[in-house]
């Protein structure tokens, strides 16, 4: 088994429940950590037989340009892809932050993490 993670995918899109957030939108940022087997890949140095992560940001991306209200929605649409498109990747982790966000204080960022692993 091995691991692949991308990090820090810095977009600027519209997520939130506030008209505001869909109207100006916000910075946010994405990790994704992908479990698979990378053995054949190790052995072969043939991009057929791994994850392309050039993929994996793709999906990211393009989930990321649909509006959700919540970042909950966008991660788990971001791990369905995945597993719909990659049948390598045996477990998934995404992480999605948005940056400074509109809740009234000085906060960094808010971050939601889903992870979960391919059913049979």
């Amino acid at each position: 088994m091995g691991i692949i993670r991308v990090n820090n995918i810095r977009l600027y899109t519209n997520h939130g429940c506030l008209e505001e957030e869909g109207k100006i939108g916000s910075e946010y940022r994405v990790d994704l950590e992908i479990k698979a087997d990378l053995q054949k890949s190790a052995q072969s140095d043939e991009l057929k037989d791994t994850v392309d992560y050039v993929h994996l940001n793709h999906i990211v991306k393009e989930e990321m340009a649909i509006r959700s209200k919540l970042l909950e929605h966008v991660a788990k649409r971001i791990i369905d892809r995945i597993f719909n498109e990659l049948p390598m990747v045996t477990e998934a982790e995404v992480s999605v932050a948005k940056i400074n966000p509109p809740i009234g204080g000085d906060v960094e960022q808010v971050v939601i993490v889903l992870q979960e692993t391919r059913k049979n």
